[in-house]
């Protein structure tokens, strides 16, 4: 499976020195461990596991281990709602509450508390557009910076830990809450990503992990991706660590004890595991213009217009981002499609790249991009919350782009 690198024009040398810095990181206990992936022109030429995926046990890190990849589940999400376009099933400007009646009529914030929120009418409606933009005026309960986000979290918003609790009952308790500005107006982080999964369940009468399974895991042979790890599967599934104020790790997800082994909310925004062999089809498909295998997925066109900037007036996240906001990249020079992160302007994002690449990471610290013009993907794996712990992913970036030969 694995050519030498320079097979496709990376050097070996210098990619060895991905393995090198990283090791810094697991010597002095700063990682348990990682995974890291690195294709050009669809040929797998660097794919390393270092560490371990348990360090209680002292298991080594596997090239088969199982990662909770948290975000890098909303452009799968993305791609199955976009599955569904092709179809014939909505427009991009088509308002959400044309499929979720109870959202015909938001507010917007103005002020107050839960319950009692003084709200002033959308300047236009919400489109499906801007759900998978993140423009849609959702957020999350995690962010403490308004009352908005002080209600999501009162009232649990995505909170998977309810027993029972599915995406319906997420949209229908945000039918009730205000928005934190009008639909196209601003970028917000949120669960726009997981009412995408419900909207893909409204729109194909499918349950939406049974929809992933069906028409994109199984078709694209992704054997080990999906929102729950099955008893057989568990030896693989690898420790999330937490990094605490004083640089230790703590285990707060173990195998034996799994939160991922029953579930009922199935978050399309951030409740996938997966592989980095699985997530490596996806971006194979994705790198082909939605086929893999004879197995088409997607139309060109349509990835096409996904990995555009659709930010109103071709703007940066810098522009139009709400100040202050967590998200899993950085605000200069980055643009953003339909699920994914575009890089426009390697200068004004200060970091090595290419314009037109995509990209998107997880909370686990976890991160992929995708770059069409030099025809490259990586991948980087571990388990490290938050992801702002280090700066792993523009490490990444330098080491693997300094790789290039030809």
């Amino acid at each position: 499976m694995l050519v030498k690198p320079e097979e496709v024009g990376l050097s070996a040398a210098r990619l060895a020195r991905l393995r090198t810095h990283l090791q810094r990181y697991i010597d002095t206990g700063k990682l348990a461990g990682t995974l890291t992936l690195v294709a050009r022109r669809g040929r797998l030429a660097y794919f390393e596991p270092q560490g371990y995926l348990e360090l209680e046990g002292r298991r080594p890190m596997q090239h088969d281990t199982i990662f909770r990849i948290y975000s890098m589940s909303k452009p799968i999400t993305s791609v199955a709602l976009m599955m569904l376009y092709e179809q014939g099933y909505f427009q991009l400007d088509d308002p959400v509450h044309a499929f979720i009646p109870g959202w015909k009529d938001p507010g917007v914030f103005v002020s107050g508390t839960y319950p009692a929120f003084v709200t002033v009418p959308p300047q236009r409606p919400m489109t499906v557009r801007d759900l998978l933009t993140h423009t849609a005026g959702l957020t999350y309960g995690f962010m403490e910076r308004s009352n908005v986000d002080a209600a999501y979290r009162q009232l649990r918003v995505g909170d998977r830990n309810q027993p029972g609790y599915t995406l319906k009952d997420m949209v229908d308790t945000l039918a009730t809450l205000p928005l934190e500005f009008s639909p196209g107006t601003r970028w917000n982080y949120s669960v726009a990503t997981d009412v995408v999964g419900y909207l893909v369940e409204v729109l194909s009468g499918q349950r939406f992990d049974v929809f992933l399974r069906e028409h994109l895991f199984a078709p694209l042979g992704m054997h080990d991706t999906g929102f729950t790890v099955a008893p057989q599967q568990l030896p693989r599934l690898a420790c999330n660590y937490l990094r605490l104020e004083d640089g230790h790790l703590q285990c707060i997800d173990a195998p034996e004890t799994s939160e991922y082994r029953e579930r009922t909310f199935f978050s399309g925004g951030g409740g996938l595991v997966s592989t980095a062999l699985d997530y490596f089809r996806f971006t194979l498909m994705l790198r082909n213009g939605g086929e893999l295998d004879g197995v088409r997925v997607l139309g060109r066109k349509t990835l096409e217009l996904m990995t555009m900037n659709h930010l109103p007036g071709g703007q940066d996240l810098a522009s139009l981002a709400l100040p202050g906001r967590f998200t899993e990249t950085a605000y200069a020079g980055v643009g953003f499609g339909l699920g994914f992160s575009v890089l426009l302007d390697p200068t004004r994002a200060q970091i090595v790249g290419t314009p037109g690449e995509y990209a998107w990471g997880g909370a686990a610290s976890t991160a992929f991009w995708v770059d069409p013009r030099e025809d490259l993907i990586v991948i980087f794996l571990t388990q490290l919350m938050p992801s702002s712990a280090y700066p792993l992913r523009r490490e990444l970036r330098v080491l693997t782009y300094a790789a290039l030969d030809d």
